[in-house]
């Protein structure tokens, strides 16, 4: 899902998009140091940022989860608590089992009226039933809810040219497109609360696998609509993740996922 590099030096400031446009992942996290004297295996804070092949953007959840992990795991650092300084404020990161649990802000929606955004809508979902509209202005996502009476499998089915959202959108305020479903807890689909996919063409990502960011969106509304602040999410892409949710009482949402560090190496520059 993404590439995370520990910066050793200053890098250039045109050299983090340039390693990650050729890089071509979703994102592409950078780990700095704070201070000369920090040290990955040791230090308990440090400098974050987040890059896709065309922007740096304010918020990634699975690439802070990637950069606690490479930090607990490769460097074996000891500290209970990583906390991360990025353009979204402090993030603090802690291992819980065989997950790492994020703390990331709660993200609120608005309704958004349907006709300014209709052609937008209709190149994501055709002709199906939408329940309903929602558009969060802290992040740019507008959310669109399927009926409920679909499926997951007809969320994960749907054929989506991500490509024709940038002609579509006419407002110039939407960066990020989620689609989402309410799970049936009930039945035969392992108690998910709800189902979610994630598309955004303007930074340069056709399809996210798996988001945190976009899940910092989808909590506050499912918590809303379903009245439980300990959710089970599952986002529906063809490389798609399980999230466990956990609303706190300071406007703040706890994520937690589950990692695998694929490939270690250096990068010559």
């Amino acid at each position: 899902i993404g590439l995370l590099c520990l910066s050793l030096t200053d890098l250039d400031e045109d050299l983090h998009q340039r390693i990650a446009t050729e890089m071509n992942l979703s994102e592409t996290a950078f780990i700095k140091k704070l201070h000369p004297t920090d040290d990955f295996t040791k230090s308990s804070r440090f400098g974050l940022r987040w890059f896709t092949p065309a922007n740096e953007v304010p918020l990634c959840g699975h690439a802070t989860l990637a950069s606690a992990a490479v930090l607990f795991h490769i460097k074996k650092n000891p500290n209970s608590v990583l906390t991360f300084v990025t353009l979204s404020g402090e993030l603090k990161t802690r291992q819980e089992k065989d997950r790492i649990v994020l703390d990331l802000p709660l993200y609120s929606t608005y309704p958004q009226e349907l006709q300014e955004v209709e052609e937008l809508i209709k190149a994501a979902t055709g002709d199906m039933i939408v329940q309903d509209v929602r558009y969060s202005p802290d992040t740019k996502n507008l959310l669109v809810r399927l009926s409920d009476a679909y499926e997951r499998s007809v969320l994960e089915e749907l054929q989506v040219g991500a490509q024709r959202f940038l002609s579509a959108e006419k407002t110039g305020k939407v960066k990020g497109l989620i689609l989402t479903l309410k799970g049936k807890p009930n039945g035969k689909d392992k108690g998910h609360d709800f189902y979610s996919r994630y598309f955004a063409p303007w930074y340069g990502v056709l399809e996210d696998p798996v988001t945190g960011s976009a899940h910092a969106v989808l909590s506050s509304y499912w918590s809303e609509q379903l009245g439980k602040k300990e959710m089970l999410a599952f986002q529906c892409s063809r490389r798609g993740g399980e999230l466990k949710i956990s609303l706190r009482d300071n406007g703040r949402v706890e994520i937690a996922g589950q990692f695998a560090i694929v490939l270690k190496g250096n990068l010559t520059l």
